[in-house]
Formats: structure tokens, C-alpha cells, sequence
């Protein structure tokens, strides 16, 4: 457990992309709550990302109960990684944890990742602490499209990470800002880490059934709407710059 609360006015930012998950809003920002009220100073962000129920009507009666949490809303519906993005750019946290609307992802596990991350962030500059859902709790077709988008991913891009797809995340919010941004940049942000010569950890997390609302994904999705982005990413961590020293030297006239 991270020690001791920093007297920042909010060190953490919980991201948490949304989209028609209005019967899950309020007993989730009660866990997280749980999760890390007296043990550090935090805020959550919702981003509405175009829902057409009540979920944003949920957020604002939670911003004006509690006071930190905020609502970043989208117009229209623009994908999971630019509600991502938009949040941590509305983010005041130096540090960022995101984790899916849909209450499978448990936020007890989110002091155990930040914990991780401030262990190990000395001797690791740019650092990405990523859930691993062992034992998943969806459906067989579901659980086997997973494993097999994650094999392809990781065959072509080496990142070596088990579960990309987990929603649960610690990162730099500085460092995230860093990385190129493009759709569904999410799928692949353990590979753009390690492309910027970070080092991605993956812990074992906790994961739960959907109790309310129905997956915003297809079963197949994962593995073919992100060929082109596969493709697209390979070829940028081709283009990196190589490890260079360089060397600066001034006269002394």
C-alpha cells in the first residue's frame, strides 16, 4: 500500500471512459471511493463518450455530491482511446490509473497496482503497470478471442505483455502524453511504452461478471478491427530513433 498521503491536490487521476453505463456509475465510484479514500489524494474523471441513457445525468449528480470527480463529456461517440486521451489531458493527477466503466475491472487492485508503480518508478524512468485478468469472467468466445488477438499482438510487436486488453493501468501522465495518439491507441499502449524505453510490469488482478449492461465490443472485434492498427504500429516502433549518445561540445573562445 502506498504510505502516506501526498500534499499535492491530487496526485492520482482515475480515468474511466464511458458509454451507456448507467447502472453501473454509482456502485462503482462508491468501490473506488473505498479503494482510496485515506490513502491518497485523488480524483475521479468520467468521460462520457456519447452515451444516449442516463449516464451522464449519474456523473453530475455525483460531481455535485462529491467533489472530486469531474465529468469531461463527448459530443459525439469517438472510441474508447480518445476518452481516454481526453481525460488524462483534463487530468490534474501526475500519475494515472484507468479502469473500465463496467464494473468487471474490481478497484480494490488499483492501490495494489500504484503500489508497483511507486516501487519500481526509481529505476524505471517511463513505467506502465497493466492488469492481467488470469481468470477472466466472460464468455468461452470471448475469453478465446482475447488470447488470440493477444498472441498475434504479441508475436508481432514483442511487447510480452499477457493482457493488453485489461482495463486496469499505472502510468506517468506525462509520459502518456508523450506517445503518438491515434484510434484505438489503447489496445496497444504497453507497446508504445516499452517503444519509448519504458518497462511494462503486468500483475495479476481480480476480475468480475458484468452485473448490469450489456459489452460495447463484438466477440471478434479485438482481433479484426486491429489488424490495420497492428500493421500501423509495427511499422512506428520500425521507425524509432536508435539508442543514441549524443555529445555536445563548446569552444572555449
Amino acid at each position: 500500500m502506498v504510505e502516506q498521503k501526498v500534499n499535492n491536490e491530487s496526485e492520482l487521476s482515475v480515468i474511466i471512459p464511458v458509454h451507456n453505463e448507467e447502472n453501473n456509475i454509482l456502485s462503482l465510484t462508491d468501490e473506488i471511493c473505498k479503494a482510496l479514500d485515506d490513502l491518497v489524494n485523488y480524483e475521479i474523471i468520467y468521460v462520457d463518450d456519447g452515451s444516449t441513457d442516463e449516464t451522464r445525468a449519474k456523473i453530475i449528480q455525483l460531481t455535485s455530491r462529491l467533489g472530486n470527480i469531474r465529468l469531461v463529456e463527448h459530443d459525439i461517440r469517438g472510441g474508447q482511446s480518445a476518452a481516454l486521451y481526453n481525460g488524462v489531458v483534463a487530468a490534474k493527477g501526475s500519475i494515472i490509473a484507468t479502469i473500465d466503466g463496467d464494473g468487471q475491472n474490481d478497484p480494490a487492485d488499483i492501490p495494489i497496482l500504484l503500489n508497483i508503480f511507486h516501487s519500481n518508478l526509481y529505476d524505471n524512468p517511463v513505467l506502465m503497470i497493466v492488469g492481467w485478468r488470469k481468470g477472466r469472467k466472460d464468455t468461452i468466445l470471448k475469453r478465446a478471442s482475447s488470447m488470440v488477438a493477444n498472441f498475434i499482438r504479441s508475436r508481432i510487436l514483442g511487447d510480452a505483455v499477457p493482457d493488453t486488453g485489461c482495463g486496469l493501468k499505472v502510468f506517468s501522465r506525462g509520459d502518456f502524453l508523450r506517445f503518438p495518439a491515434f484510434k484505438n491507441m489503447h489496445r496497444f499502449l504497453p507497446a508504445l511504452a516499452i517503444r519509448s524505453g519504458g518497462v511494462v510490469i503486468s500483475e495479476v488482478v481480480n476480475h468480475r461478471e458484468r452485473k448490469a449492461g450489456i459489452s460495447k465490443y463484438g466477440t471478434f472485434d479485438r482481433l479484426w478491427v486491429g489488424i490495420a492498427d497492428l500493421c500501423g504500429v509495427a511499422w512506428l516502433l520500425r521507425r524509432k530513433f536508435p539508442d543514441i549518445n549524443p555529445r555536445q561540445y563548446k569552444s572555449d573562445n
